[in-house]
Formats: C-alpha cells, sequence, structure tokens
C-alpha cells in the first residue's frame, strides 16, 4: 500500500518548490516491507507443508487405521471402534503385560485379533472362579467389568517361550488363549495407541483393551 506522501509526490515534483526528503524516504521502503511480509508467509507454508508431510509418512509408515468388530474389550472397545495401532513399537520395546496387542490369530493366518497381554514368556497362568492367578498370586484386573468376568476355571499352563497368553476383556465374549493357546511373539503386529472414532471415544489406548480386529 502506498504512503499518502507516495500518492502526492507527482504534484510535488511538478511544482517550483523541491520534493522534501520524505516521500523519497517512503517511497524506498515500501517495496522492502512487502517483500518481507511475502517471505514471511512463503517461510510459514514450507513449514507447514513439511509438518503435513512428517505426518503423513509417520501415519502411514508407523501406524496402522484397524476396525475392530465384536464385543470382546467391551466397554473399552466397541464394535465397529476406529483405533490406530503402532506397528513399529515391539522393535523396540519389549511386549509388556497390560498392552493391548493386535496379532495373526494362531488357527487362520488371513484374521486378525486384538487382546491384553495377560500372561508372559514362562509364567504359569491359572483362572480360578474367574480370578487370573499368576505363578501362583492373583493379578488384579480392575479393566474387567464384573458383569463381564467368566466365572470358570481354567488351567493351570504354562506359557511357552517368546508367547504370551492373551484374553478378552469381556471375558464371557472372548475368543483367547483359553481357546487357541498362547500367542507367539512372532504373531504380533502391533499394539493399540489411539482411538479415534467414534468421537466421544476419542483419546489414548494405553489402558485398552482387546477383540477382534480388522484392518482397514
Amino acid at each position: 500500500m502506498q504512503s499518502t506522501d507516495e500518492r502526492n509526490s507527482p504534484n510535488n515534483v511538478a511544482s517550483d518548490v523541491p520534493a522534501p526528503a520524505t516521500p523519497a524516504s517512503a517511497t524506498s521502503e515500501s517495496p522492502s516491507t512487502d517483500h518481507s511480509f511475502r517471505n514471511e508467509i512463503r517461510v510459514w507454508t514450507r513449514d507447514l507443508l513439511i509438518a503435513i508431510g512428517l505426518a503423513l509418512i509417520i501415519i502411514v509408515f508407523l501406524y496402522q487405521p484397524v476396525k475392530v468388530e465384536g464385543t470382546s474389550m467391551a466397554p473399552l472397545l466397541s464394535d465397529q471402534e476406529r483405533i490406530f495401532i503402532n506397528k513399529f513399537v515391539y522393535r523396540f520395546e519389549p511386549i509388556d503385560r497390560g498392552d493391548v496387542v493386535v496379532f495373526w490369530y494362531p488357527l487362520d493366518r488371513s484374521k486378525s485379533f486384538i487382546k491384553r497381554v495377560v500372561g508372559l514368556p514362562g509364567e504359569t497362568v491359572e483362572i480360578r472362579q474367574g480370578l487370573v492367578y499368576l505363578n501362583g498370586k492373583s493379578m488384579p484386573e480392575p479393566y474387567v467389568p464384573p458383569q463381564y468376568e467368566d466365572m470358570s476355571d481354567f488351567g493351570p499352563v504354562r506359557v511357552p517361550r517368546d508367547s504370551y497368553f492373551v484374553m478378552g476383556d469381556h471375558r464371557i465374549s472372548s475368543n483367547d488363549s483359553r481357546v487357541f493357546g498362547p500367542v507367539a511373539s512372532r504373531f504380533i503386529y502391533g499394539r493399540a495407541v489411539f482411538a479415534y472414532w467414534p468421537v466421544d471415544h476419542f483419546g489414548s489406548l494405553s489402558t485398552t483393551a482387546t477383540t477382534e480386529a480388522k484392518t482397514k
């Protein structure tokens, strides 16, 4: 935008009175200011595009969208809920108790399941009247609502090396290691980290649960 002095400068030059120095100074500053503003816009645009690009790379290569099918992890995960899983986390961290993991169903590699890790390699798992015991000690499970407990007995079984005993939180509606046995670590390919749909479930799944999952 031109200053008032610049708009009047033609009249000043045509007069017999020499033009004051101020208009010349204003004329030289305006293009510089405009150039600086355009340069700042370019920098912000570049940084925004880089950020978007990095976000897309992270989502595409590190995370995978998954659609939950079934109710074995209710109420933490519901049927048809959408979540993200981290596909590379177990290349840098060990699988831990309580992790909600996605794995190839041992009896049919064309299917993916998502369950909670309960027993670690080498541990002895036993269930007495719905309570889980690890190496003879009762394990608290606040994520299992009383109405979803399965009061039947199971085991004891020893978890093989490099395998994990997994269960759904909805115990009376879960096809898990009580049926198909411990899951080998080579079948586990991700950990549930974030729910994004429906909106009221939006957020971290650090305490997540389990249920069958279907990759989009």
